[in-house]
C-alpha cells in the first residue's frame, strides 16, 4: 500500500465517560490518532461478495499500524464524510504493518 492510495485523513475516536463532581456522567470523544488511510466504499466486486458475513459494513479502511494504539470495535472512525462504527479489525497478512477495518456508516436519525 503506497501513500498515494492513502489519501483520506481519518481520526480514530474512543468514547470516554467522564463523571463530574456532582455525579453526573457525560460522554466525550477522545481522538486517539489522526492518520492517512485508504478508503474503499462497498460495491459489487468479488472481494465484497466474499465479505457477505459483514453485510452491514459499508466501507473498508486500511492504514498503517499505530504504535501504542490497539484498534478495537469499541472505537469509531471520523472523517470529512461522517462517522463510521468499526465492525471488524484485522491485521493484514499478520505482519503488523497494516490494519484493515470494516466499518458501518452512522447516519443521524431524523
Amino acid at each position: 500500500m503506497s501513500f498515494g492510495k492513502m489519501n483520506t485523513f481519518i481520526d480514530l475516536v474512543e468514547k470516554q465517560t467522564v463523571r463530574d463532581s456532582e455525579g453526573f456522567s457525560t460522554e466525550t470523544d477522545v481522538i486517539l490518532a489522526s492518520v492517512r488511510a485508504y478508503r474503499e466504499g462497498r460495491h459489487g466486486n468479488e472481494k465484497w461478495a466474499n465479505r457477505a458475513q459483514f453485510s452491514e459494513a459499508t466501507d473498508l479502511f486500511r492504514f498503517r499500524c499505530i504504535p501504542g494504539v490497539t484498534v478495537t470495535t469499541a472505537m469509531v472512525i471520523v472523517n470529512g464524510d461522517g462517522r463510521f462504527e468499526i465492525t471488524s479489525v484485522e491485521d493484514v497478512k499478520g505482519r503488523g504493518m497494516y490494519i484493515e477495518v470494516l466499518a458501518k456508516e452512522v447516519k443521524p436519525s431524523g
